[in-house]
Parts: structure tokens; C-alpha cells; sequence
């Protein structure tokens, strides 16, 4: 008998005839053949065979179909020339009705049957173990001497006729500081599943136990390793038991068809080194991908943001990568709830400024465009007029369709919690992000500051409550923007506040939020959201990563999605409503085409037809 270290050596004609010989001691072919693409066997009657190549089409990522043979037909001559399916893999699985009835060394004894039924041959994950090692990335299943482990998801594959399954995915630890390796090391090798459809807590995908796979077995994870998910062909097992055939075939999970093709999409070792791989939640640990033309694209429109046009020292406050980071996680949310409305002209009726409310609808209008539930929460007593705002913003087609309207007032001890949740319940949040922009913040004594140190906190309800609550709801992120300091959300950065805001000290937010964006005009940071969702919605490899590489990229919405862009036009359309419900410019107080003392023409104009040209710029950018 062969141990592993001299099967990874052999070529794969060689493997094969031990295989046939049945002189292999080990359950699987990881490491078998080193350098050599595996596969996944499907095979099913010729009636299904066509319904089945439609659904590993729609499924590429599970699925990537490298040979269908004809019926009948043992040998695969794309990969491999002296392979018979009825004796080359290591072990099978006969399906009947559906129903896994035996485990086979070879299908010799079933050679009439095989006669009307084809085969598939599929990409295995086994083909990217070897280029995954050669970037420094461990192997733990292969250090283990152990199968990969395999677990079906709660991720529902697209549906062709009878072929209906969840998608099932295998599990490789990864030390966090290689999981760019891995991705970059697997993305090219899209004929053996590409990159990873899922980093970091199993719950996310319905995976309630890493200790106990649904197949395979359990790989230990080393301190520091975080769990990386690839899609994997054992969906196709599923596949076959979803259409209940009267008798079909499949690999054994881990037992896979060694080809004679050499792996030829591995990226070479010096790939550039741009960071793929961003933490956006570690309640659950949860990370993104995105590519990096988008993320430079993202950080150029953060430097744009981040101009300080009264040199109030909010560049002190700058913290790299917050907008994409909140950009990623309002990628994945499903419901986001949006806050904004800054009292400063206490003076004045209404007191609000104009500030706020231009971005807070610019994020609503391409949330929406992407299909996510959104609802925007505001004080009490400025219900109705904002009812107003977001009708008028509807007809002048700055919106498409109308976005509820909350408010929130303390009322008993879990009002928050009992706002927030369903029933109260922390297992059922009404919504898994939240944004303030331009939302006055609490600060350290309790009370609400505007810049010029005047408290209005008999003006503002307490939503920072809400933002603490938040915190302690797992799945719950939340994002604060803001160009002074004294914003709810900015808690995050208050230190730097206290030492270079004028004020800072009394009126820097003590509300802290997960990710906060400064921008030199918070209407800035709203536009520069909206920008950022549409760059990582058309990125390949983030929309992939979104559906998880089931079903078929989500492009065709891309008309909409840019439609939903913000535009000097729209912009100009919502400050004039703003203006004619008698709401001022924040540093002035001045009624008119102005926002934060700076003119909408040739100002913040300028500063919107500069994200759009960052937005479409076909290139990536640098500021």
C-alpha cells in the first residue's frame, strides 16, 4: 500500500491504476498527484442529463461542468486518455429515488444501467490545494491527514426543473493574515469553484456546528485561524437526491477523479499585494472581498470627502478605510435604518439645517435601487415636515418610491431594544445596519451641542440610544457620519475631536459607532455611500461573493442601480426643497442655495461631479 506523501508524487495515469487495483489505503484524494486537477462525478439517466447542464450553468460556482460525456461513454478524453469512470475514483455512492442506498469500490456490475446514463465531471477544491500552499496559505486538512469538511448551507441554489438543493461549501481554517492569499491564490481557478463565497462565522450561512460536518471530517482549526468557505461539488449530490431519479451515481465527498490536465490558472507567487479581504463585523465575525480596482476607486472617493473646505481640522479625524467598510457591510445588509436632522438654528422654526437630509436621501434612493429595506427615523415633532421633504423628493424624482418615516422616544427601560427588534428579541432585529449622518450626538454630560457650544438637547430625541443598543445585538452594525465632531456616531473618533475641534471638548458625540466617516460637508459622505454601493455592486468579484457564486450575476440591474446615483440635478432638486420648507445653512444660517456656508453652485456641485466621474472612471484611481 501507498501512503499519501508517495501518491502526491505519482502521476495521475498512476494514481488511477492503484486506484482501479483497489491498492489505496487512504479515504480521500486530497494531495493526491500534486499539481493535477480533481473532479466531482455526477452521473444520471440521459433523460435528466440536459436539465443538469442547465443547472450547473446556473450554478458555476458549485458546479463548474469541465466534461459531459456522451451516454454510455466511460472514458473522458478532455481529461484524461486511459480513464474508465466505472473503476478510477476511490470510492461511490449509488443513489436510488433519491435515496442514498450504497457505498461501491466500482461501478463495473452496473455497466448496462451506465449505458443509458451520462456523465458529469465537475471542478474539484482538491485542484487548488498545491497553488493555495505555493502562496504561503497552510492546507490544515491536508496537514491533518484528514478529508476537507463539507457542510450544506442555508443558501439556496438557483432551481432548474427537478434540480433543486442547497448549496454545500467546504471549510478550510485560514490564519487571518493569509486570507488575501487564499483569495487571490483561488479566484483565477474558476474551473475548481474560484474564490471563497463566505469568510468567517458558520452561522451566517446556517451552519450551526463546525465540529460536525455533514461530510468529510471535522478539520481542527490552529489560534488565529479564521473559517473560509469555498463552494464545493458535493452540491451536485444534493442535486441528484433533490430529483428523486430512479438510479443515479455519484463520487463519494473527498473521493475525486484525478485528471491528467495540470493546474494552469494558478497566479504566480509575486501577485500584487492590494488588500481583497475587509473585517465588517466581528458580532459575528463576518469579511468581504471586493477587487481591487474598487477598493482604490472607494478610497479615492474618501480623500475626495475628506477635504476640509473651512479648515476646522477635521482631517484630524480621518480614520483610512471607514467609507469602505461601511460601503461592504451595507453591501450584505438587508435592512438598513437611516438617521439624520441637526437642530441647530434653535432660533429658528423650523430649526434643522440643510446638511443631513440630501445624503441621508441619496443613501435611501440606491439602498432601494438595490433592493434593500430601508426606513429613516427622526425626531418627533419634525415628522411632518420631513413627511413632506421625502414626498416632494419623490415627485421632483430625486426618490423613486417613498421611505418610512419612525420616530423614537424613551419610554420604558427597553424601548430601544423593543425599537429595534421584534418582540425585543435580539435574535430578531428589524434591521442590521444603521446610519447617522448629520445627527446631533449625545455627549459626555448628556447633553446635545451644536458647533457653537449651545445646548439643544430640548430639540433632539434620543436616538443615540438606539446606536448604544445596537451594540448589543448580534448582526447589528452601525455607521456615523459627520464633519465636526459633535455627530452622533463620531464617538468613535471623539479624542481627536477633544484636541483639534474648536469646542471639541464640550461638544465632541460620546456615541460611538462601528465605522465613522468623516467628510469635509456630511451631505459629502451620504453622496460618496451611494457612490461607493454602485462601484462594489458592479465589482465581479464582490457581486459573486454576495450570492454566494449560486445563480447568475445580478448585472442587468446596473440601469437602475445608476440611475439611483446622486446627480447636481437631484441634488439641486432637493436643496430647493429643503429651501422652500424653510430649512438653513448650518454655519450661517442663510435660506437659501447653501450648505454649511458653501454655495450649491461651483461647491458642492463640483464635489458631486467629481464622485460621479471617480464612479464611472472605467480605471482605478488614485487621489
Amino acid at each position: 500500500m501507498h501512503s499519501l506523501q508517495s501518491l502526491r508524487c505519482l502521476a495521475p495515469a498512476a494514481v488511477r491504476a492503484l486506484i482501479r487495483s483497489n491498492r489505496i489505503n487512504v479515504r480521500n484524494t486530497s494531495g493526491m498527484a500534486e499539481g493535477f486537477n480533481q473532479a466531482n462525478v455526477v452521473i444520471v439517466h440521459k433523460s435528466l442529463a440536459e436539465d443538469f447542464e442547465k443547472f450547473c450553468h446556473a450554478n458555476s460556482g458549485p458546479l463548474p461542468l469541465l466534461y459531459r460525456s456522451a451516454p454510455g461513454e466511460w472514458k473522458s478524453p478532455p481529461l484524461s486518455n486511459d480513464s474508465d469512470i466505472r473503476t478510477d475514483c476511490l470510492q461511490y455512492r449509488k443513489y436510488e429515488n433519491g435515496e442514498f442506498t450504497e457505498s461501491l469500490s466500482n461501478l463495473e456490475r452496473y455497466s448496462e444501467q451506465l449505458e443509458d446514463m451520462v456523465t458529469f465531471y465537475l471542478g474539484c477544491s482538491f485542484s487548488f490545494e498545491s497553488a493555495v500552499q505555493k502562496m504561503g496559505v497552510p492546507v490544515r486538512n491536508v496537514e491533518q491527514k484528514c478529508n476537507v469538511s463539507m457542510y450544506k448551507t442555508a443558501v439556496p441554489c438557483f432551481s432548474i426543473a427537478s434540480f433543486q438543493c442547497p448549496l454545500v461549501v467546504t471549510m478550510r481554517p485560514v490564519p487571518e493574515d493569509k486570507l488575501d492569499a487564499a483569495v487571490k491564490a483561488t479566484h483565477p481557478m474558476r474551473k475548481y469553484h474560484g474564490a471563497p463565497v463566505h469568510i468567517g462565522c458558520p452561522g451566517l450561512l446556517g451552519i450551526k456546528n463546525l465540529s460536525a460536518p455533514d461530510f468529510g471530517d471535522p478539520v481542527q482549526p490552529l489560534p488565529g485561524d479564521i473559517p473560509v468557505f469555498w463552494a464545493c461539488g458535493v452540491t451536485g449530490i444534493e442535486a441528484v437526491i433533490s430529483c428523486r431519479s430512479q438510479l443515479a451515481f455519484t463520487h463519494s465527498p473527498g473521493c475525486m477523479f484525478i485528471t491528467d490536465n495540470k493546474n494552469k490558472d494558478a497566479p504566480a507567487q509575486d501577485v500584487e499585494t492590494t488588500q481583497l479581504v475587509h473585517c465588517i463585523s466581528t458580532n459575528p465575525l463576518h469579511y468581504s472581498i471586493a477587487s481591487s480596482q474598487a477598493v482604490e476607486k472607494i478610497r479615492y472617493l474618501e480623500a475626495v470627502v475628506g477635504e476640509d473646505p473651512g479648515d476646522r481640522g477635521i482631517k484630524h479625524l480621518f480614520v483610512q478605510d471607514e467609507l469602505l467598510k461601511a460601503c461592504l457591510s451595507l453591501s450584505h445588509s438587508k435592512s438598513i435604518l437611516i438617521t439624520t436632522g441637526f437642530p441647530t438654528h434653535f432660533n429658528h422654526n423650523p430649526p434643522e439645517e440643510t446638511d443631513g437630509p440630501p445624503g441621508a436621501i441619496a443613501m435611501a434612493a440606491m439602498l432601494q435601487a438595490l433592493g434593500k429595506e430601508v426606513a429613516i427615523v427622526t425626531d418627533k415633532r419634525a415628522i411632518e415636515m420631513n413627511q413632506s421633504i421625502i414626498e416632494n423628493a419623490v415627485e421632483e424624482g430625486v426618490l423613486r418610491t417613498p421611505v418610512p418615516l419612525l420616530f423614537y422616544q424613551h419610554e420604558i427601560e427597553d424601548s430601544a431594544l423593543r425599537f429595534l427588534c421584534d418582540n425585543g428579541n435580539p435574535e430578531l432585529p428589524r434591521f442590521d445596519h444603521l446610519v447617522a449622518i448629520e445627527r446631533t450626538g449625545m455627549a459626555a454630560d448628556g447633553n446635545y451641542y451644536n458647533a457653537r457650544k449651545m445646548n439643544i438637547k430640548h430639540l433632539v430625541d434620543p436616538i443615540d440610544e438606539l446606536f448604544l443598543t445596537a451594540k448589543t445585538i448580534p448582526g447589528v452594525t452601525t455607521t456615523g457620519i459627520g464633519d465636526g465632531g459633535n455627530e452622533l456616531g463620531m464617538g468613535k473618533v471623539k479624542d481627536a475631536v477633544k484636541k483639534h475641534i474648536v469646542g471639541g471638548e464640550v461638544i465632541a458625540c460620546d456615541v460611538a459607532a462601528d465605522f465613522a466617516i468623516t467628510a469635509g460637508v456630511s451631505n459629502w459622505g451620504g453622496y460618496a455611500i451611494a457612490c461607493g454601493l454602485y462601484i462594489l455592486n458592479i465589482c465581479e468579484i464582490h457581486e459573486r461573493y454576495l450570492r454566494k457564486a449560486v445563480g447568475f450575476p445580478n448585472l442587468s440591474q446596473e440601469k437602475v442601480w445608476s440611475a439611483s446615483l446622486p446627480s447636481v440635478s437631484k441634488e439641486e432638486k432637493m436643496l430647493t426643497i429643503l429651501v422652500r420648507h424653510g430649512i438653513r445653512s448650518g454655519m450661517t444660517g442663510n435660506l437659501g442655495m447653501e450648505v454649511d456656508g458653501l454655495p450649491f453652485y461651483n461647491a458642492h456641485s463640483s464635489v458631486i461631479q467629481k464622485l460621479l466621474e471617480i464612479t464611472s472612471e472605467p480605471a482605478p484611481c488614485s487621489p
